[in-house]
């Protein structure tokens, strides 16, 4: 099969078993993944996880023809094809990597067995066309902001809801990280053409199991536009969990954790008794 863009994505992987690509959001790096996912499947057998950055982001180069969410979307198509092939697996994505993922569903619906949105962009693509709430902080730490230096402190600051030092902690190594390697540039040139060229809930409804996360202080992508999604994902679980903002993964871990491994079970107990 000839490969639709030039791009080379640099990936991190996990297990053996039964494939789970999970796909990053705009700016950080696979870290924002691997860092959530990776304690769900500390206890679970069974699964390849593929974690890799999205062009333009992390280590991985955008070459001048990667210049719409259209190119990035053919680049993931390309890992699939080369790394996972025409094995069934499981898709995870976060923010715009959720919009990604909708998209990849759309195009490969027999093909992934379970779709998983993390706080993803919902039916607004656009920040301006978004139903967001105003940023507000629920659990403040003036004293540990005020220990941080100046920019480390804005993006912390910019969408947190919790303000802890585990909350800081792994926003340093899950996102910050990837923010610092960001080709802005190439990013740029994307961004011109964000909106993909064919809309992700245009086709069939997705009729696996699916699950939707988003955060009732999310002032990023908000959560009324997730819940426009569901029509198109029948089988889908949504949840707004309050105290809870665009990094509802740490802000809110232990729901996090409880109701990805449910969605878990579930695509394993349809998919795998069908197989």
């Amino acid at each position: 099969m000839s490969r639709r863009t030039s791009a080379e994505l640099h990936f991190v992987e996990h297990g053996e078993g039964v494939p789970v690509l999970a796909l990053h959001g705009w700016t950080p790096d696979h870290r924002l993944m691997s860092g959530c996912l990776e304690p769900v499947f500390a206890g679970r057998r069974g699964y390849r996880r593929l974690y890799p950055d999205l062009p333009g982001m992390g280590r991985s180069a955008a070459p001048d023809d990667i210049a719409s969410s259209d190119d990035v979307l053919s680049a993931v198509q390309d890992f699939v094809d080369e790394t996972i092939g025409d094995a069934p697996f499981l898709l995870v994505g976060e923010s715009y990597g959720g919009y990604l993922a909708r998209g990849l569903a759309r195009s490969r619906p027999e093909q992934v067995l379970g779709l998983a949105l993390i706080c993803p962009t919902g039916t607004a693509v656009e920040q301006a066309d978004r139903t967001c709430p105003e940023h507000r902080v629920l659990r403040p730490d003036p004293d540990l902001v005020g220990s941080l230096e100046p920019r480390l402190a804005e993006e912390f600051t910019e969408i947190a809801v919790v303000q802890s030092a585990e909350t800081l902690r792994r926003f340093q190594d899950e996102i910050m990280s990837g923010l610092d390697l960001a080709d802005r540039t190439a990013m740029a040139r994307i961004r011109q053409r964000w909106v993909l060229t064919t809309d992700p809930e245009s086709g069939p409804a997705y009729q696996r199991p699916a699950l939707v996360l988003a955060g009732r202080q999310d002032s990023v992508v908000g959560y009324v536009d997730q819940f426009a999604l569901l029509p198109h994902y029948p089988r889908a679980s949504f949840a707004v969990l309050d105290v809870a903002g665009h990094n509802l993964q740490f802000e809110q871990p232990e729901l996090f954790d409880a109701l990805v491994r449910e969605w878990l079970d579930r695509v394993a107990a349809e998919s795998w008794s069908a197989c």
